[in-house]
């Protein structure tokens, strides 16, 4: 049975940082970080692969003031969430955790991820569409090309021993997932923690990193049948500058979901997320004053 956890006092001065929070997913426990009121329309933030709650902190905050109540999580096997202890981190685990997360709130949830993130969202919310407002998606299409997986691949082997420092992970970063450097590498210190040894670590399970688990074909199919099946509202912030989404691929999300809208973030990557939340959010604050109207009217 899904029950929410008693949120847990925040350690931190509650302007930067939100409430702790645990809920329960399928069959571990997810951590998360809230802003707003509990008892307002719930936003939840889900980060990409490799990555953790704190690239939505500026988001999830920026709801939260505007009278919802945003949490961004940490995926399995990220952050303060659990390892899955069957060691499954396929795309569909993943989904089956936000899925479980909607049984646990009264309203309609509005679903935003990036990514691996941005991928659960969309199957869970395909398949539970009583319970979704929307479905905002930062950089998320089927038929990523798989040729631009291999840089993905490079990059979590590369990080298995951690780096020297957080100028090193930008680098590897920009190197890997073909992007734009991020102007301050310090920002990286928020998704990274730092060994004995001095060496950084990204907050993940290096289970999660396994071959089998990036862009296997059953990926692809899950994400094109949520795609054909999802009947909410589905927005895409496409990365202008993205080496995973592009015309062909984009064309074929809309052909599937007719609904779907794509606006475009200029002169960023991939995992823009991480470094212009701001700019995100203001999309983001839009999108949900035109579903309230429209649920309003």
């Amino acid at each position: 049975m899904n029950t929410r956890a008693t949120p847990k006092p925040c350690l931190y001065p509650p302007k930067l940082y939100g409430t702790k929070v645990r809920y329960q997913g399928d069959g571990l426990e997810l951590a998360g970080e809230a802003f707003g009121d509990p008892q307002a329309p719930p936003v939840l933030f889900f980060h990409g692969g490799g990555q953790s709650r704190s690239s939505w902190r500026g988001s999830a905050r920026k709801v939260g003031e505007a009278g919802y109540y945003g949490i961004a999580f940490d995926l399995r096997g990220h952050g303060e969430s659990d390892w899955a202890a069957d060691g499954d981190y396929h795309v569909d685990a993943f989904a089956r955790d936000v899925g479980s997360l909607l049984d646990q709130f009264d309203h309609h949830v509005v679903l935003v991820g990036a990514s691996r993130g941005g991928q659960a969202s969309l199957i869970a919310g395909s398949r539970h569409p009583e319970k979704v407002r929307l479905i905002m998606l930062a950089d998320v299409a089927p038929d990523m090309p798989n040729h631009a997986i291999d840089g993905i691949r490079r990059f979590f082997a590369e990080g298995a021993d951690g780096y020297p420092s957080l100028d090193a992970a930008a680098d590897a970063l920009a190197l890997h997932l073909e992007q734009p450097r991020i102007d301050d590498a310090s920002r990286l210190g928020r998704s990274m923690r730092q060994d004995p040894a001095g060496r950084w670590h990204w907050h993940w399970d290096p289970a999660t990193g396994k071959d089998e688990f990036l862009h296997p074909a059953s990926e692809n199919e899950a994400v094109l049948a949520a795609a054909a099946r999802v009947s909410s509202p589905v927005v895409m912030v496409r990365a202008e500058l993205s080496h995973l989404v592009h015309d062909d691929n984009t064309a074929r999300f809309q052909k599937l979901a007719p609904q779907l809208e794509v606006l475009i973030t200029k002169g960023v990557g991939h995992m823009f997320t991480a470094d212009r939340n701001d700019e995100f959010a203001a999309k983001l604050l839009d999108q949900l004053a035109r579903v309230s109207a429209d649920a309003a009217g």
